[in-house]
């Protein structure tokens, strides 16, 4: 499956993070010691098994971070099959260029690219059904973005990307506010004026089924959508 990829300047605050952390004060003394300057290289990513591809946009621009005049070519594109050696990335250029931004591309795209196979295996063994595979906001603190993208490349879809994009009832908010009703009572009321959806998550599923189902009626134009948790069981 193909993917339209998100602009470069939305992942870049992610990988240019992620480069500094491992560069440092300093950069890589190790290179600067080793590597006499000019020395050109050309570097392979190669799959070390069969997988769905994820983080190959990223790796790209970790590199092309470090030095824009590389030569980067992508093989395989985000979304797509690989064999086990399969070559999905080839960078031609400064060698010192190469091995300062090789581990941060390899560790994007060997993370997205686990996420998107697992992924991928969830969707085909739920082919032939209504479901559909969908993430939450349990992501890694400062990757939700790649790794929301990864769950895509592998045949699956987002849920909620933060807090802001829909109003999710779960039993802590449903424990504080008093009971379902209230909680759903003033979703309603927000949700009116801000245009967003209803969902509510919780262990008690037929009371609170039974309770969506009396209020739809008294205030039927904001939808009340009922979620299983994660663990496939009406709980938080």
């Amino acid at each position: 499956m193909s993917y339209a990829s998100v602009p470069d300047l939305v992942l870049e605050a992610t990988v240019r993070n992620a480069l500094l952390e491992d560069l440092g004060t300093y950069g890589d003394v190790t290179t600067r010691a080793v590597i006499p300057d000019g020395t050109t290289y050309q570097a392979r990513l190669n799959a070390r098994e069969d997988a769905v591809v994820s983080g190959m946009q990223v790796a790209a621009l970790a590199f092309r971070l470090v030095d824009p005049t590389l030569e980067i070519v992508t093989h395989v594109a985000d979304g797509q099959p690989c064999k086990k050696g399969e070559t999905l990335m080839s960078i031609n250029g400064s060698a010192a260029s190469i091995l300062s931004g090789e581990r941060v591309a390899l560790n994007f795209a060997g993370r997205l690219t686990g996420i998107a196979t697992k992924t991928a295996g969830f969707v085909a063994e739920t082919k032939g059904t209504k479901a559909r595979v969908t993430c939450t906001r349990k992501t890694t603190p400062g990757l939700r973005i790649v790794e929301k993208l990864a769950v895509l490349h592998g045949g699956g879809f987002n849920h909620r990307y933060s807090l802001s994009d829909a109003i999710l009832i779960k039993d802590n908010h449903i424990a504080i506010a008093g009971s379902v009703t209230d909680a759903v009572k003033r979703a309603r009321a927000a949700a009116t004026s801000a245009g967003l959806r209803i969902q509510v998550e919780s262990e008690k599923e037929r009371n609170i089924k039974i309770q969506c189902a009396n209020q739809q009626k008294e205030q039927p134009p904001t939808q009340v959508d009922l979620l299983p948790d994660r663990r496939g069981k009406f709980q938080l």
